[in-house]
């Protein structure tokens, strides 16, 4: 494994990271993306664009004292990781072409963006899943092959990721109507947003028909032992949980569609034995 593509590729997510940095501020909020700043607003000096620079030259206060949170240094780290993982996970693969792998190398700091503004926010934007589809679409185009999915079979999984999180969507809406009219309950928040129907139709476009069926599988049981972590956590703190609590759901559709992309084979073999 060449030294030199690895620190290219390391130094490339950590750039990365920072645009992720700089849009998971401003993208939720509605606004056009800016320089990078500091929470209260004041513009942080070229050596603290990126969190890592930040904390390393000890940069990570604004001159009001406002600091900069772990999520820059560890937003960065993390789009560098993957796409390095994903880098020494394919790029021996007899079946994926450079461009193909040039492709999955761009979409691990888009799952790191969609991840932060989920877990940050409890959305999941129209401004990140639209580009990301085209982008998806593109591949498909560009790169299909007997494990990857043309262009027939990316529309085909985006149209089942759409249509098995729809579904569910209208199930909660339904269910929070109920919960509100005839059980006299409070709630706010539902289920699954809307959102969350935008990232499993965009799962479906990145990985087609057949892997996207894996990946929602994968999501759900996922997504259920995330829940039980929760709630165990809380109850071990002290904490009782609150029925309706809205959880980020968008982490776990990512973390399927990742399992997916980089282990579809073995995930094929274990889950039906071919």
């Amino acid at each position: 494994m060449p030294v030199l593509n690895l620190v290219l590729i390391g130094f490339i997510g950590l750039l990365a990271g920072g645009v992720v940095n700089v849009l998971a501020d401003d993208l939720p909020h509605y606004r056009l993306p800016r320089l990078p700043r500091y929470p209260d607003g004041a513009r942080r000096p070229v050596v603290a664009w990126l969190g890592v620079g930040a904390f390393l030259s000890g940069r990570r206060a604004s001159p009001g004292g406002v600091k900069l949170s772990w999520r820059y240094p560890l937003a960065e780290i993390a789009s560098a990781l993957a796409m390095l993982f994903t880098y020494a996970i394919k790029h021996d693969a007899s079946d994926v072409s450079d461009l193909q792998l040039i492709f999955w190398l761009a979409y691990m700091p888009i799952f790191v963006l969609i991840t932060v503004v989920d877990i940050e926010h409890r959305l999941i934007l129209f401004s990140v899943i639209i580009p990301s589809a085209l982008l998806a679409l593109l591949d498909a185009i560009l790169t299909p092959t007997q494990h990857e999915p043309n262009l027939q079979r990316a529309l085909l999984g985006g149209a089942l990721g759409f249509g098995t999180f729809f579904a569910l969507y209208l199930g909660g809406i339904l269910y929070t109507y109920i919960a509100i009219h005839v059980q006299k309950r409070d709630i706010t928040e539902v289920a699954f947003g809307y959102g969350d129907v935008m990232m499993a139709t965009l799962s479906g476009l990145i990985l087609g028909l057949e892997a996207v069926i894996f990946a929602l599988f994968i999501t759900v049981f996922l997504g259920a032992v995330g829940a039980l972590v929760y709630i165990v956590g809380r109850s071990l703190r002290g904490r009782q949980y609150t029925m309706h609590t809205a959880l980020p759901y968008g982490p776990y559709i990512v973390a399927g569609t990742v399992i997916m992309l980089l282990f579809s084979t073995q995930v094929r073999f274990f889950m039906v034995g071919y």
